[in-house]
């Protein structure tokens, strides 16, 4: 039996659902098709349950420093059943909220493995069998899944990913990260807070995506915190000695070793493109993601595609910006997709943010520009959180005496994943450093850091002295 919608969307992560609901709001007959969770990685195995997490490990960080006015008596220790239950009741909670919008707009949310077929319609299997859909338009937004990597052992048990992680039951004393990519280092900083002894192992590059010169000061302060981070090593294999999972590896020609009682594989994530029928419908494929045109439609006309099995920038505020783009161009519109002004956060300890250029992407491009910086220390609201390590580092045209555009803000800091915001919606609307540092901010606040660093552009900030 085929059923007739207007549009069928694969997958309901950050991607799929807000299309789902943002159609069903246009008016049009709308199939959700899921296979596993609804939320898809990002509410059950992802953003969601790490931030859950980051917020109990912060916590406990704080109650053990020392540093604040809380006396504890006899010893502290991370739970991690209830910090796992918490997490647990912060995507239900979220999940079953979608679930309610999904019903209240009319979406059909169909259970099993989607896939296109050579006639338009889209197959549904599922322990029930196989049913079929049918519309004119679909999307697909089947996001990813954590890569692989080819290391001799890395099947033996113990070697995990982060979905494995996030359902742990017990804390490990020591673990090896493989990978200095976001997911590694988040997990990291989560995990020694927690006071699990932590080994990070990358490759080449440690937080690539982030801007190099906040990267190396994190780097840094994980180092002195405890934490061992080695870059730029080929790694060998992974086997098992007296209970223990060591990873060995050679860095300049020099072998070593880490061990730990689990390695977690953090080395990145591949758009997930299994069983869809691609092939059999004419989608091509751009290496491993499905190719898109600007208006995000694949090679079949009437087919789009958004979020992680796309590639680009892989972040779940994306994959819902291209779900918008996408449905207004299945129902008739044309817009093309814009990433001019994407911010990206990092939520390790001190989080990073930003968004735009970086100086050295500016020099490549031959801009002319004036780069500030103003640091945490000497933000009041940073030092009433404890939380003064980091900066502000703005970069603008050179411009006049107040300062020009604002072409790219780099933040590592706290609440930098908030702060990024406004500079996000500065560099939409074309503001200037003048137009940030006439705003008036309120006081005490951590986003003062960035109207202070907007000032510098200018004759120069208040609470610090550039040389």
């Amino acid at each position: 039996m085929t059923q007739t919608h207007d549009l069928i969307i694969i997958g309901s992560g950050p991607g799929g659902y807000v299309a789902a609901i943002r159609a069903a709001q246009r008016g049009a007959k709308v199939a959700l098709v899921e296979k596993r969770d609804l939320g898809g990685t990002c509410l059950n195995r992802g953003c969601i349950p790490t931030k859950t997490i980051v917020r109990d490990a912060e916590l406990y960080r704080d109650l053990v420093s020392g540093e604040f006015g809380v006396a504890i008596e006899g010893h502290v220790k991370p739970d991690w059943p209830k910090i796992a239950a918490r997490k647990l009741e912060v995507v239900q909670t979220l999940v079953g909220g979608i679930a309610h919008l999904l019903d209240a707009y009319g979406v059909e949310q169909v259970v099993g493995c989607g896939a296109l077929e050579r006639d338009g319609q889209v197959s549904v299997e599922s322990s029930a069998g196989k049913r079929y859909l049918s519309a004119p338009k679909a999307i697909l937004a089947t996001g990813s899944v954590p890569a692989l990597v080819p290391i001799p052992g890395a099947d033996l048990p113990g070697v995990i990913t982060s979905d494995d992680l996030l359902v742990l039951t017990s804390l490990p004393e020591r673990i090896v990260i493989v990978g200095g990519s976001v997911v590694g280092v988040e997990f990291a900083c989560i995990l020694q807070a927690l006071g699990v002894e932590v080994t990070i192992l990358g490759r080449r590059t440690f937080l690539r995506d982030a801007e190099q010169q906040l990267a190396k000061r994190l780097r840094a302060m994980l180092s002195r915190r405890g934490m061992s981070v080695t870059i730029g090593l080929e790694f060998k294999q992974i086997i098992q000695v007296d209970g223990a999972l060591r990873v060995e590896y050679e860095r300049r020609g020099k072998e070593d070793f880490a061990e730990g009682d689990l390695v977690l594989i953090a080395t990145g994530r591949w758009p997930y493109t299994e069983g869809l029928g691609l092939e059999e419908a004419g989608v091509r494929l751009q290496g491993d993601a499905i190719q898109v045109n600007e208006r995000l439609e694949t090679s079949v006309p009437g087919i789009y595609a958004i979020g992680d099995c796309i590639g680009g920038l892989m972040l779940a505020h994306v994959a819902s910006y291209e779900a918008e783009v996408a449905v207004e161009n299945a129902l008739g519109g044309h817009r093309v997709a814009d990433y001019r002004v994407v911010p990206n956060c990092i939520f390790t300890m001190p989080e990073i943010a930003d968004v735009g250029i970086t100086e050295e992407q500016a020099k490549e491009q031959g801009l002319d520009v004036n780069v500030t910086r103003f640091p945490f220390n000497v933000n009041g609201r940073a030092l009433a959180l404890a939380e003064t390590e980091g900066q502000v580092r703005m970069i603008c045209e050179r411009d006049g005496e107040g300062g020009g555009r604002v072409l790219g803000v780099h933040i590592m800091g706290p609440r930098a994943s908030d702060l990024v915001a406004e500079a996000a919606l500065a560099m939409r609307l074309g503001a200037t450093a003048q137009d940030i540092a006439e705003t008036i901010h309120a006081h005490p606040t951590v986003p003062e850091a960035f109207m202070e660093a907007a000032m510098a552009q200018g004759i120069g900030a208040i609470h610090y002295q550039h040389r």
